[in-house]
């Protein structure tokens, strides 16, 4: 932008902007300042006290100061009067913070930068309209066993959905449909890919637009990825293709390659089968997640997500689907991922897979929930977070992309989720403990 931001919200007539970040579990945080002050602000950045936040620092650390970055400012069409903005985390002195989600994908987009390559992702978001106390279905009547693109129960919610279509229209960002989901009361909205920061940075406000929409009608929206144990989970589909330096050649397109794919895609492809336990981590990054992945068959008759570290052509019980030439789509992670450190994890497993020139080895057709493939023959999933976090540890490929300072403090903050998780006790263990 190169108005003052003063000038630019006197002239859509905004108060107020919203300068947030992600933190290392997903939270959005921000700080919300006045018209008045903004090109301060933006210069010197919202100052913040780290530790507060899901972030690795102490009290004692110094605060931390967000950068927003004003070629991704959102107009909150519901709120006009207000502006988002992402933002970056830098110490007092002006230096980066490792462990920012956000700088963590910026890193990774620049050693594709310097290989001659530009990465382009979309995603899908799912997620649940709940009552306003979180405890049930917003819609008492969505109770059909199959109620995937139920127009009946997708219209009792028109007002919610259409709202916040309108608003990604307003914004511009290509969107293209709505529909119901497998489960009952849960939706999933869709819009037009684009470079990988722009897709993460429109993930982050979509998730925020989605749950202030939905209270503004007195519900509430989560993106958990398994909030009902009967209903299918909430999944983060995530499409990615690898283009050239200046983004207008798809190398991931072949029209004589297998499925339409180059031998590139299937070495991209390769490197996120070979590293997909680790990639766990930053995809299903919740003890919940694994409630979603390698769960028993649902009321619809389907989980919709995977088991084993595999690929297929247009075959949506495998990890990784190939739907059409020119991209593929990780059927791997769910809402709880954060929007940044999802692209980030997945490009850095493609990128390392490209540079090994390793091979994806056999596709397989078979319906993955009706026929599972002979023990053996491909890796599973891990089965909980703790698993996952195990095989990050070992990850060179990650430590040495992502950062080492970020995976420090990231399975830091990731173990100590998984020892408060331990140390609950839940009404299934008294239950069937009481009386032992």
């Amino acid at each position: 932008m190169t108005t003052a931001l003063s000038e630019f919200a006197r002239a859509k007539d905004i108060r107020y902007f919203l300068i947030s970040f992600t933190d290392l579990f997903g939270t959005q945080r921000a700080k919300l300042v006045p018209t008045a002050a903004i090109d301060a602000m933006a210069a010197t950045g919202a100052g913040f006290a780290g530790f507060a936040t899901w972030l690795d620092m102490t009290p004692a650390d110094a605060d931390m100061f967000a950068l927003p970055d004003t070629r991704s400012l959102f107009q909150l069409p519901w709120k006009p009067e207000v502006a988002w903005m992402p933002a970056d985390l830098a110490t007092p002195t002006g230096s980066a913070i490792a462990q920012t989600p956000r700088l963590v994908l910026k890193r990774v987009l620049q050693q594709a930068h310097e290989l001659g390559y530009s990465v382009k992702t979309g995603v899908e978001c799912e997620y649940f309209l709940l009552s306003s106390d979180g405890e049930a279905l917003s819609d008492p009547h969505d109770r059909q066993t199959k109620p995937c693109y139920d127009q009946q129960a997708l219209m009792r919610r028109f007002d919610v959905i259409a709202e916040i279509c309108d608003a990604m229209l307003v914004l511009g960002w290509g969107a293209y449909q709505n529909d119901h989901e497998d489960a009952n009361g849960q939706f999933e909205m869709n819009w037009t890919y684009d470079d990988a920061l722009i897709t993460a940075d429109r993930h982050a406000f979509f998730k925020y637009m989605v749950k202030a929409i939905a209270e503004k009608h007195g519900l509430r929206a989560t993106f958990m990825p398994k909030p009902f144990p009967h209903l299918t989970g909430n999944g983060c589909h995530t499409h990615l293709s690898l283009w050239d330096s200046t983004g207008t050649t798809n190398l991931f397109h072949d029209t004589e390659g297998v499925l339409g794919l180059a031998p590139l895609a299937y070495q991209f492809i390769a490197g996120v089968l070979h590293s997909a336990e680790a990639l766990c981590a930053f995809t299903n990054p919740t003890v919940n997640s694994y409630k979603r992945i390698n769960a028993p068959v649902t009321l619809s008759g389907a989980t919709w997500s995977p088991s084993t570290i595999s690929y297929s052509g247009n075959n949506r019980t495998h990890t990784i689907r190939i739907p059409e030439p020119g991209r593929f789509e990780l059927r791997l992670a769910d809402g709880a991922a954060n929007p940044y450190l999802l692209p980030a994890a997945l490009i850095a497993a493609g990128l390392n897979g490209m540079a090994q020139k390793r091979d994806p080895g056999p596709r397989y057709d078979n319906n993955s929930y009706t026929d599972p493939l002979p023990p053996g023959t491909v890796k599973s999933l891990p089965t909980n977070l703790l698993d996952a976090l195990r095989q990050l540890e070992t990850s060179e490929i990650f430590t040495r992309s992502l950062g080492a300072a970020f995976i420090q403090s990231y399975l830091k903050l990731k173990h100590q989720e998984w020892r408060d998780f331990n140390g609950q006790i839940t009404p299934w263990e008294r239950e069937n403990t009481l009386d032992c």
